[in-house]
Order: structure tokens, then C-alpha cells, then sequence
């Protein structure tokens, strides 16, 4: 029984369960917040078709951007690519499918996927033709709402400051962005973390992703690239 809390593997380990053509749901916003070990690991191991899912496609060389660079991605859902002008151009080539979703439609479409609602309703982007391609609508008390689908991932990868063997996380600071809400909506989740403390050690007031949401821990080496703003 002593490993029973014990989810800590290393990043070879972890790779098995990645495999061509999967659905990856990623936490982090440019960069900040996306981790690293494991997105040189699906470098590494040579991933490709598969579809991504987080807030932006990061720049060239930082965060998932690292993947679409390389022409990994067959199909990206995100709130904008504009900081990897790579991105755009795949979108532009037919080389890479985008499907755009504002920012906060976006990050509750995951925390719906998260908590197991189906879809949510919005208002938002109605008048905006490529936000409102190929979705349904519906009207509730006379007022027209798109009908946005909740997102899920077969694996969401997130990046966190500190984890227990369990693998109740937590994040600096704004780290933090969307990886609490992708760590929910995986039906696999790994955590990245920099440093892993021995179980109990952490303020339960202090944990923002309970143990119960992590599958497997990863210890990190940290960022290794170099910001934009560097």
C-alpha cells in the first residue's frame, strides 16, 4: 500500500501514453504555464496529427508553439494565434485547422467539459461569422444563444510550481491561467511540477487542483526557452 498515493513517474514513462492523431488539451497562456519537459518529450518521440486545445498557439519557439512549428498539429482550438505567426500561416496553407472560440467562452468550455455539462450557451461572437461557423443555435425566452460545446482532451498536460505524491497542485502565480481548469477535463491528466513536497505537507487552503484530478506527476526541470520579451 505504499505506493498507493504515489503517482510520480519519469518523462519516458509518460510518453507511452501519448500516441499519433490524440486530442492533447494544454494548460498555459503564451507560454507561461505550459510545460516544458513534456512538450520536448512529444517533440522527442515524434507525435504528430494530433489536435491541440488551450488558450493560444504560444510563439515559434515557446510552449505549444513547439509543436505547431514543427507541423505536429493537424487541428488547434484556441482564443487567437496571432504570437506564432507559423500558426498562422499553416491556417492560411490548409495545413493546420483552427477553430477559434473567445477566450473566456473558451476556458468555460473546458471547465464545462470538466465538471461534465455538455454544452453551455453564449451570446457572444453572433454576429461574428467565424466564431458562429458550423454551431448550432437555440432560443431561450425569446433570445438567440449559440450552443458551445464543452471540450475534453484524451490527455491534458499542465505545469504547476509544487505537487505532493498525490498530486494536489499548485501554481505561480499567473502559471496558475487556465492549467486548474484543463486539469479537470482530461480523461488522463499529467502534471509537470518543479517541486514535489512528501505528502501532507501542504496547506489544504494553499491546494487550487486536488490529488483527484492527476493521474500521473512529472518532475521539471523548468522553462527552457527563452521568453519573447528576453
Amino acid at each position: 500500500m505504499e505506493n498507493t498515493y504515489n503517482k510520480i513517474i519519469e518523462i519516458d514513462e509518460a510518453m507511452k501514453h501519448f500516441r499519433d492523431g490524440m486530442i492533447i488539451m494544454f494548460g498555459g497562456f503564451g507560454g507561461i504555464g505550459t510545460p516544458p519537459a513534456l512538450i520536448d518529450g512529444i517533440l522527442d518521440n515524434g507525435f504528430k496529427d494530433l489536435t491541440l486545445i488551450g488558450n493560444d498557439s504560444g510563439f515559434p519557439h515557446i510552449g505549444i508553439g513547439k509543436v505547431v512549428s514543427q507541423g505536429r498539429a493537424k487541428k488547434m482550438i484556441a482564443s487567437h494565434i496571432g504570437s506564432n505567426p507559423v500558426a498562422g500561416q499553416l491556417m492560411t496553407d490548409g495545413k493546420m485547422e483552427v477553430e477559434f472560440s473567445p477566450q473566456g467562452i473558451l476556458a468555460e468550455r473546458i471547465r464545462a467539459g470538466g465538471v461534465g455539462i455538455p454544452a453551455i450557451l453564449s451570446d457572444i461572437g453572433l454576429d461574428n461569422d467565424i466564431v458562429t461557423s458550423n454551431k448550432q443555435t437555440c432560443n431561450l425566452s425569446g433570445k438567440k444563444y449559440l450552443v458551445e460545446t464543452a471540450l475534453t482532451a484524451e490527455i491534458s498536460i499542465v505545469f504547476a510550481k509544487k505537487a505532493d505524491p498525490y498530486g494536489n497542485l499548485i501554481y505561480d502565480k499567473s502559471a496558475r491561467n487556465t492549467n486548474p481548469l484543463v486539469a479537470m477535463a482530461g480523461d488522463m491528466t499529467i502534471a509537470e511540477v518543479e517541486e514535489i513536497v512528501p505528502l501532507g505537507s501542504l496547506d489544504p487552503d494553499e491546494i487550487i487542483t486536488p490529488g483527484v484530478f492527476v493521474d500521473y506527476i512529472v518532475p521539471s526541470k523548468g522553462v527552457n526557452w527563452k521568453w519573447a520579451w528576453e
